[in-house]
């Protein structure tokens, strides 16, 4: 049996994962470039599945791109990084490829895990993403977890867990908090607060706005932060990743952001509240952020329409690509399975 497509589709992504990753920190347009990237790739996600191209279900994050940015910006290769099944722009902020995003998503070997995931199980070792959980508040305590080990291997290595607002109500959140407060975690919890836990508003299931406020129940020091601001939030991670290197333990940050689309594929969230997405498309986190660079003289409007045309071209291309990668075989399944004898 040969495994050659998952093979090549692992090489792929780890070649220029180390160097996507580092554009985003140190060059201010490549990081708008990858925040359109992520926009460009999650609309294109959902024309696809409506084209019956995508197995399973997807959950896409258009408005959240500042908070994988900024997390992006902020942290290490080497640290790891946990997230929820909404976690297509993380793994593509934190520098994995798209051919290794798509393909996973469209379920083809050269995915980042052979198109044996699909949509919500994206990970790369080589940025520190960790598989993405599709368990809701799971990355809290697996985060704490990797960071337990972080401490007992005696490395500055920071854990980042990331989760929606619905989250911070299942018994793992506690716990894990507990935790982590307990034993002096190197981990960063960075809650996307987007209003919705799947198709209910937060205040139909949660008595307070500010889920900061949950932290202090912990004596975890937290911060609320603009999840719409790239800058604001890569702040705030790196202050809480400063505080956890030196042995300080953990953080909870709190990002007020959006998502433009439903929960899942077909959902048309016509539970908003009447005006609730226009008044957030007003604060679209990749116009702000390009606004920004445009009164900073780092790029004009021209500049910022080349970058958007060129990720347009780039993405059809890699689509191109993906569709050319096969399916996965039944037999795929049994190629990263270990057994031993008693």
């Amino acid at each position: 049996m040969s495994t050659s497509g998952i093979e090549s589709g692992q090489a792929i992504s780890h070649s220029s994962t180390i160097a996507r990753r580092q554009a985003v920190t140190s060059d201010k347009a490549a990081c708008l470039g990858r925040m359109i990237e992520i926009r460009l790739i999650e609309d294109r996600v959902i024309e696809l599945f409506g084209e019956g191209l995508i197995p399973g279900t997807t959950h896409t994050s258009q408005g959240q791109e500042a908070v994988a940015l900024g997390i992006a910006g902020a942290t290490r290769p080497d640290d790891t990084v946990v997230c929820t099944y909404r976690g297509h722009g993380i793994a593509l902020a934190l520098g994995m490829l798209p051919e290794a995003v798509l393909g996973e998503i469209l379920g083809r070997q050269i995915g980042c895990m052979g198109g044996l995931g699909g949509s919500m199980h994206l990970s790369d070792p080589s940025v520190g993403l960790l598989p993405t959980m599709a368990i809701v508040g799971a990355s809290v305590p697996v985060a704490a977890g990797a960071a337990l080990t972080a401490q007992v291997l005696g490395t500055d290595r920071v854990a980042v867990s990331v989760f929606g607002d619905g989250a911070t109500n299942i018994g793992g959140f506690h716990e894990g908090l507990n935790l982590a407060s307990i034993w002096r975690l190197p981990v960063v919890f960075v809650c996307e607060n987007n209003l919705y836990g799947e198709y209910s508003r937060i205040n139909r299931t949660t008595p307070v706005a500010d889920l900061a406020l949950r932290a202090a129940g912990y004596a975890i020091p937290s911060e609320t932060v603009d999840g719409q601001d790239v800058d604001a939030v890569r702040d705030a991670v790196e202050r809480a990743a400063a505080r956890a290197r030196k042995g300080d333990g953990p953080s909870f940050l709190e990002a007020k952001t959006y998502r433009y689309s439903g929960h899942s594929r077909s959902d048309k969230a016509t539970y908003r509240p009447e005006g609730e997405l226009e008044a957030w498309l007003e604060r679209d986190p990749i116009r702000l952020y390009g606004d920004k660079l445009v009164a900073a003289g780092t790029l004009d409007e021209d500049g910022i329409e080349r970058i958007w045309a060129e990720q347009r071209a780039a993405l059809e291309a890699t689509l191109a690509r993906v569709l050319e990668s096969p399916r996965p075989t039944t037999a795929h399944m049994f190629t990263r399975v270990a057994a031993s004898e008693s």
